[in-house]
């Protein structure tokens, strides 16, 4: 691995431009001349649950890779935002998936216990698993590093200008690829996009957290007496357990308690969820509270408003669990997730479109790219949880490579959940499980197309997807 950006400036090419006795380690941006990276063939923007497969499996089939990350670890939301477990997925998956959990078992951590087919890992697990992976394949990674600026010519993306220590830099590649979940580079490059529903409200996102010294067997008994059904609760090291206003949970009523108690406020009640956590006896992750007055997620300054009232809102959830939820008497407050759990924000317009009527006939493509079965889960800002026809064990639907190209930049490929997809539709592709093998065969998309001579938009996307494994493992 590289270690300064004069090794980095090593790797340029020899052009005849710099034959010509032009300076090419530096590029005039702005009126001021800065550095040059190059010498990679895939540039991925984003280190993500996406982007770190995308890079694994370019890398492993012979690109040089850099990932630019923004933060400090390769997971993105699955790591900064707290976003564990993987959702049950029931169809064949990439190698990428099969390798992550296999290397997470290697860390001791108990991926699935039989009862739910959750993947469960810890953050701090996933970020080693995937830096390890893509390292091995000898890529390189820029953290603390964010994205700035495009440079575009004749349908190419020729530099990407980037910030972090070192001041600005250009970088350079023979191809690149947007991971960062808000379609920040795609937009940037000019490539057309969408936002929203049809009223243009984005799902609703959540801002997660951990609490300790919970007695978790005490917990379980709680919710067994009131019989509540949500998740198998008798049997296996992992629990899951839920409240949602006004639909019958059986914690409801104790929630309503907290708020005659004063503790808790109507919008604290709108979504509740926490999951066990491998290796970590009595700590849980929850999936909560709901940011339910943005509605806008592509918004900086409702994003940041959110996260001052998403904390004052944990405080409150904190404060009744120890005071009221059995099985909290002694528990404490871990951590604050670093980032907003994002569902929804810009997603593209590619080729090609993945609509409702794809889900529901469980389209297949010769160009397919991942195997689809989560539902159309959208937490709606304005009809609160809508589900749509989930699917039987087995059965799914193909994402097309087509979805994560453009008409507007040749040498670029879209991924994760910005990629082209309706609203809707957009509910069921975002999840790590489908992220995953879109990443994994969009990596190999860029192998095969560098090694072919022809640019990613112009690459047939046939004979990716490959999913080797039995129901998901």
């Amino acid at each position: 691995m590289l270690e300064t950006i004069s090794e980095w400036q090593t790797l340029l090419p020899l052009t005849s431009s710099e034959q010509n006795g032009e300076n090419m380690n530096t590029y005039k941006y702005n009126g001021r001349e800065i550095p040059v990276i190059g010498g990679y063939d895939t540039v991925i923007v984003g280190g993500g649950t996406a982007g770190a497969s995308c890079g694994i499996s370019a890398g492993r089939e012979g690109n040089r890779v850099l990932i630019i990350e923004k933060g400090i670890s390769l997971g993105g939301a699955a790591v900064n935002a707290l976003v564990t477990p993987v959702m049950e997925s029931f169809v064949p998956h990439e190698q990428n998936f099969r390798d992550i959990e296999e290397e997470l078992k290697k860390r001791g951590v108990t991926t699935r216990d039989g009862i739910m087919e959750y993947v469960y890992s810890t953050p701090e697990t996933r970020q080693e698993v995937l830096e390890e992976l893509f390292l091995g394949t000898g890529g390189d990674i820029l953290y603390d590093t964010v994205f700035s600026d495009v440079v575009v010519e004749e349908k190419r993306i020729k530099y990407l200008i980037v910030s972090n220590v070192s001041g600005l830099t250009a970088v350079k590649a023979s191809q690149f690829v947007d991971a960062t979940g808000d379609a920040v580079l795609s937009r940037a490059a000019g490539v057309p996009y969408t936002s929203g529903d049809d009223e243009g409200n984005n799902q609703i996102s959540s801002l997660r957290f951990e609490m300790g010294g919970i007695d978790i067997n005490r917990y379980r008994d709680y919710c067994l007496s009131l019989e509540d059904t949500f998740s198998p609760l008798v049997n296996g090291y992992f629990f899951e357990s839920a409240m949602v206003k006004n639909k019958g949970f059986k914690l409801e009523p104790l929630f309503r308690k907290g708020i005659e108690a004063g503790i808790l406020k109507e919008e604290d009640l709108f979504y509740y969820q926490c999951f066990s956590l491998p290796g970590e006896p009595g700590c849980m992750s929850f999936n909560c509270p709901h940011l339910s007055k943005m509605k806008n997620n592509t918004d900086a300054f409702e994003r940041s408003r959110s996260l001052s009232e998403g904390r004052k809102m944990i405080r409150r959830l904190v404060t009744f669990l120890q005071k009221m939820m059995p099985g909290f008497e002694n528990s404490y407050l871990i951590r604050i997730a670093n980032e907003i759990g994002i569902r929804e924000s810009y997603r593209i317009v590619g080729k090609y479109v993945l609509r409702e009527e794809d889900y529901i006939k469980r389209a297949r493509f010769d160009d397919a790219v991942a195997k689809g079965d989560w539902y159309i889960d959208v937490h709606s800002a304005t009809k609160g949880l809508v589900h749509m026809e989930k699917y039987k064990k087995g059965e799914y639907y193909e994402i097309p490579y087509r979805c994560l190209i453009n008409d507007k930049v040749d040498n670029l490929l879209t991924i994760g959940r910005c990629i082209s997809t309706t609203f809707l539709v957009q509910a069921s592709i975002r999840v790590q499980a489908c992220v995953t093998d879109q990443g994994d065969c969009a990596g190999k998309a860029c192998a095969r197309a560098l090694k072919a001579g022809v640019e990613l938009a112009d690459f047939d996307g046939k004979g990716l997807c490959t999913g080797k494994a039995d129901n998901g493992k």
